[in-house]
């Protein structure tokens, strides 16, 4: 290996990287509001890229379906737990009807619009958006009633949504892979290395968004309150802070982010309707690098999870995956060797 094989296999490991950084950080999100490890995180990665992918064919994508199906099991949800809480119709219908509400619009408007052939960002925002308003409805469906459960009993959970979610996929999408066109088809040469269009949207993506995560934590409300509910979730609930409205909040944000992953990582490798889980678990294992609770931590570590995938394809390609897998016995070993148990934890 000379240094130019070096300086492009380090560039295609730090842009996946990028991309693991962002489901590393969506998982830490996940987990430090809701005690949710959320095995799922994978599945909005594939459902942005098979939906645009699908958007690109002038044909409705089966993300939409589903999203009325799953809005509507919310609605129901949401109509009878007001109803025997208050006994109240009027309240209950009003709540179910904005269950309903945004994802019906976004429902029609990716049906009128999917035959339009507009142009790729347009289909990329539609995407987007129909992945995005997946968050709440699946927080809502699955986890909402669970939340004052254990983290084991919400991972049991998680595995559940993960493998049902996987079926659907299979479902709409069918056995076939796609791969999206890229956003900015550009070459530079930089010495030794090819920069494409594409790898600047990646990087350039993922700092606009750590950045906005940054702003969104420090200078608003609703960002202080979610930092609260991660620190103490008793006192910020004594404090009138909802964790119901947390946790959804949390999954949107975690659906917008993964859907988001996909469009980035679409035109960079062919995605199947269970890619997602195999590229999500490298997010996680840069999260539990990070201990589940380090922003920062899980930056670096999702950084580095790419870079060695992406030496360890060029030495061992057959064992690329085992390679990057592997690294998650000496972080966890480590870990609960020195980690402390909280009282909160049990």
């Amino acid at each position: 290996m000379d240094f130019s094989i070096a300086s492009i296999l380090a560039l295609d490991g730090l842009t996946n990287g990028a991309v693991y950084a962002l489901l590393g950080l969506a998982i830490v999100l996940v987990f430090t509001v809701t005690r949710i490890i959320f095995i799922p995180q994978g599945e909005f990665v594939a459902y942005g890229a098979l939906t645009l992918a699908i958007f690109q064919t002038g044909k409705v994508p089966g993300t939409v379906w589903l999203l009325l199906l799953l809005a509507g099991v919310a609605a129901l949800m949401e109509l009878f737990g007001r109803w025997q809480h208050q006994r109240n119709a009027l309240i209950a219908l009003k709540a179910a009807a904005r269950t309903l509400a945004l994802p019906v619009v976004v429902s029609l408007v990716a049906i009128w619009a999917a035959p339009q052939q507009f142009p790729l960002w347009v289909q990329a925002v539609l995407s987007v958006a129909v992945v995005t308003v997946y968050g709440p409805l699946v927080y809502r469906v699955a986890y909402q009633s669970l939340e004052s459960s254990t983290p084991l009993v919400l991972l049991i959970v998680s595995v559940g949504v993960h493998f049902a979610l996987t079926g659907l996929g299979l479902l709409f999408f069918g056995a076939e892979g796609f791969r999206n066109p890229a956003f900015w088809d550009t070459r530079f040469q930089l010495g030794p290395v090819m920069l494409s269009g594409q790898a600047i949207i990646t990087f350039a993506a993922t700092v606009a968004l750590i950045v906005m995560l940054w702003l969104y934590f420090e200078r608003s409300l609703r960002g202080k309150a979610l930092r609260a509910i991660a620190v103490n979730r008793t006192g910020a609930r004594l404090m009138g802070i909802s964790s119901q409205a947390s946790g959804q909040l949390t999954m949107t944000m975690a659906a917008f982010i993964g859907a988001l992953s996909g469009l980035l990582i679409g035109p960079t490798t062919t995605v199947f309707y269970d890619s997602g889980f195999l590229i999500g678990l490298k997010g996680f294992v840069a999260a539990v690098a990070a201990g589940l609770a380090s922003y920062p931590g899980a930056l670096v570590a999702a950084l580095g999870v790419g870079v060695i995938e992406a030496f360890g394809s060029f030495w061992a390609s057959a064992f690329k995956e085992v390679i990057v897998f592997t690294l998650i016995l000496p972080v966890l070993l480590f870990r609960s060797l020195s980690s402390k148990h909280s009282d909160e934890d049990h």
